[in-house]
């Protein structure tokens, strides 16, 4: 079958790494099938959009991309978090093909195959999918997603309504595809799930079998095997339960990075309880001091969120002071947005008003900075490891152990053009900001 008849999808993948490992899965499976995947609307066929509900903003960029699809396409199949509520989506955009939920990928292939029908003469051994399968990121690293869902019921958040609870993959499939990964180049897995501390909980930690060996489905167990295929291993979205503390020994022999990514969100007891997460900061202020006295070279990731509804100056203080004494590495922030569906919007909790919402963003931020800026200029001097992201004509970029893609910060090889993406380098710190850092390669 010549190129003009294979059958074009073109596809636009919205929100977090876990709703980008679905858009990965989606597209490995049309590739085995046979289909195009296009870049441009002019050129596919139909087009897929993967959308995201998580917040307010996050589901207008979902509609506004929709929109433009079918204004450039006409022929639209919606799917990922949003698609939980169709009607929201076809009362807005009443043209599109379908509309399925997240997680539902056959809902998704079928829907194509109904719009588009697939290349029937395609033969899978000559039209060859890479071995990892199709990736939307480089081909160095990888998202690996171990569970879907989540137990928890914050009040500020859908998740566990769009995604549902939590349901662990067994762990010998997680390794064997991380394993696969592995072996096709790429360097750095990075594992996420909505609650990747929890893995194994709704099978009691069921024992299953890898290379003729029991282990059980435990997060612990997991990350120590992984940690056997001699690439970077990274965690992300570990809600802080107290055996986490287990990974420390891990991060210290250097079996996966030192790098924790906990989203504390808030660190006044009040305002935790009534988003329903852990109330302790001073035992969590402990916990970070232990870490650190274990893997001294411990990166702590986090996110936080201002403005909760009810929220006092007290409470913020509270926030601020914690920031002063954790010190973490690398932080996040938002101004809390009500969420269509949120427990939140049922406590009755006065609002804090948007002047004062941005007031305390730019005031926390401004603290952070400082931490962050303090924690890197401490580096200078230091040698260390660097996967190469990209190579230009002045140099290469890339990260350190502490940092993970997008949303951390870069380390700057200036006139290192000789460097290819995916390289691991020994590089000396030489500069550094309040989010990245210049290095020279070591001798």
């Amino acid at each position: 079958m010549s190129n003009k008849e294979t059958p074009r999808v073109g596809f636009i993948s919205l929100g977090c790494p876990k709703a980008l490992v679905d858009s990965e899965r989606i597209l490995t499976q049309l590739k085995l099938e046979g289909y195009a995947l296009v870049p441009s609307y002019e050129d596919a066929d139909v087009v897929v959009v993967n959308t995201c509900g998580f917040i307010d903003a996050a589901k207008q960029e979902s509609l506004d991309a929709i929109g433009e699809a079918i204004k450039e396409n006409g022929k639209v199949i919606v799917t990922g978090c949003m698609g939980a509520d169709a009607d929201a989506i076809r009362q807005i955009h009443p043209g599109v093909l379908s509309v399925s939920g997240p997680q539902q990928y056959e809902q998704v292939v079928e829907a194509v195959h109904e719009w588009l029908p697939p290349v029937t003469s395609h033969d899978p051994f000559t039209d060859l999918v890479p071995p990892q399968g199709v990736k939307l990121t480089p081909r160095h690293y990888a998202y690996l997603k171990i569970s879907e869902g989540c137990n928890h019921s914050c009040s500020f958040c859908i998740i566990p309504s769009m995604r549902g609870k939590l349901v662990s993959r067994p762990i010998a499939d997680v390794l064997k595809e991380a394993e696969g990964l592995a072996r096709a180049g790429v360097k750095e897995l990075l594992v996420v799930s909505q609650d990747t501390g929890a893995y194994g909980v709704d099978t009691r930690y069921k024992l299953d079998m890898w290379e003729g060996r029991p282990l059980k489905t435990r997060i612990k167990e997991l990350a120590e095997a992984m940690g056997h295929f001699g690439i970077w291993v990274r965690l992300h979205y570990l809600y802080p339960y107290p055996h986490i503390d287990d990974l420390i020994p891990l991060m210290a022999e250097g079996l996966i990075l030192p790098y924790l990514d906990i989203p504390f969100q808030h660190a006044s007891p009040r305002i935790l309880k009534l988003m329903k997460r852990p109330a302790s900061s001073d035992n969590i202020l402990e916990r970070i001091s232990k870490w650190r006295a274990q893997c001294p070279d411990l990166t702590i990731r986090s996110t936080f969120i201002v403005g909760f509804p009810g929220e006092t100056e007290e409470d913020f203080q509270q926030l601020l002071d914690f920031l002063e004494q954790a010190q973490l590495d690398r932080v996040g922030c938002f101004q809390y947005s009500p969420v269509e569906g949120a427990p939140a919007n049922e406590l009755g909790l006065e609002p804090v008003a948007e002047e004062i919402k941005q007031q305390r963003w730019e005031r926390f931020m401004e603290a952070q900075q400082q931490i962050s800026e303090a924690r890197l200029q401490a580096k200078i001097g230091r040698e260390i490891d660097v996967i190469i992201d990209e190579v230009g004509d002045d140099g290469a970029a890339g990260r350190s152990f502490a940092d993970s893609p997008d949303i951390d910060g870069n380390v700057y090889l200036e006139g290192a053009t000789h460097l290819q993406a995916g390289e691991i380098v020994r590089a000396r710190v030489i500069d550094a900001d309040a989010y990245d850092l210049w290095a020279e390669l070591s001798d």
